[in-house]
């Protein structure tokens, strides 16, 4: 009898204890469960803040083990804003142009932090006979998008020296878009005359196509002033979330700094980021010279923001009088 009631005591035991681990092991699980935020970002030198934190893992140190950062690549700054909008990223780097364009129509976004200045070059196809800008009558120019950061700083440029505009707007210079790691084959068929191109992709084509330099970076449009990238995210994500976003935030400014304080290995960084991205491997030496036209900070001036947007009305861009005091949010930079 004693036995019996021994080995039913034992099988008791047994069972609430693989109860106990099985409880355990739930919630544990539930307690590893992570939070996910999805970056976003270009292949392009502008955006290497981003190509060295992710490399260096900054966000993820900064956010800790109870998030779980994911990353976006792309080409375009539409295609960028549409993926805000949509929930698919929560925030990352774009051009101004983009995100202002985006914010007048409607879309909530917020301009928290500047990540590069200068990095526009305009340059023309060796062949193309044009080698100032007032040689720019009706040739075929490429830009990334209609109305992004380089095509308003070229745009701008014209109109204002030169008094010469777009076919979009009754002029006679050609528009046309591309990704700018296609420029060089565009320019070898000759396909376009002249590229609005963003850093490395000036370099590039200096290098690889004897392009001419047509408009360097001191003399365009807001050249050396305005962010040619920006970190963005909405006002309900900082509303839910101001700790990480703060997080987001240092993590890029730290980003920021090791680059002005380690050139030569952020210049590696982001040789791989482009290659892994592109599938275009840039020589070292294309990458320092582009370096010199590119500056990083997190500050921006906030004057310069509304002065690029009223010139992206001027050009028929923007439908109405931007006003991005409800645009622009410094309180993570303080």
């Amino acid at each position: 009898m004693r036995k019996s009631f021994l080995w039913l005591f034992i099988g008791l035991l047994l069972i609430l204890g693989a109860c106990s681990s099985e409880s355990a092991a739930k919630k544990s699980e539930g307690d590893t469960k992570k939070e996910k935020i999805v970056l976003g970002y270009f292949p392009n030198l502008n955006h290497a803040p981003a190509l060295v934190a992710r490399e260096k893992a900054l966000y993820e140190k900064q956010l800790g083990d109870d998030v779980e950062i994911e990353y976006m690549t792309f080409s375009g700054g539409s295609d960028f804003m549409t993926a805000l909008a949509a929930g698919e990223i929560q925030g990352g780097l774009v051009g101004p142009g983009p995100a202002m364009n985006s914010y007048i129509s409607g879309v909530d976004v917020q301009l928290i932090a500047g990540s590069s200045t200068g990095g526009t070059v305009i340059v023309s196809r060796k062949d193309s006979g044009i080698e100032k800008p007032e040689d720019i009558t009706d040739a075929t120019f490429i830009s990334p998008h209609v109305g992004c950061t380089h095509d308003v700083q070229f745009e701008t440029y014209m109109k204002e020296k030169y008094g010469k505009t777009s076919n979009r707007t009754g002029g006679t210079m050609k528009h046309v878009t591309g990704k700018p790691a296609q420029y060089t084959t565009m320019f070898e068929n000759g396909d376009v005359d002249v590229a609005t191109a963003p850093e490395p992709w000036a370099s590039v084509l200096e290098a690889e196509q004897d392009a001419n330099v047509v408009i360097d970076t001191p003399d365009i449009a807001f050249g050396e002033t305005l962010p040619a990238a920006i970190f963005v995210t909405s006002s309900e994500f900082i509303k839910e979330n101001p700790e990480k976003v703060q997080s987001l935030i240092d993590a890029h400014k730290e980003a920021i700094d090791f680059i002005n304080q380690n050139a030569d290995e952020a210049i590696d960084i982001t040789i791989q980021a482009i290659d892994d991205i592109t599938g275009q491997k840039l020589e070292k030496s294309i990458l320092e010279n582009a370096w010199k036209r590119t500056f990083f900070a997190a500050d921006y001036e906030a004057d310069v923001i509304q002065a690029f947007g009223d010139a992206s009305y001027d050009l028929q861009f923007l439908k109405e009088q931007p006003d991005f005091s409800g645009f622009i949010n410094k309180k993570f930079l303080d």
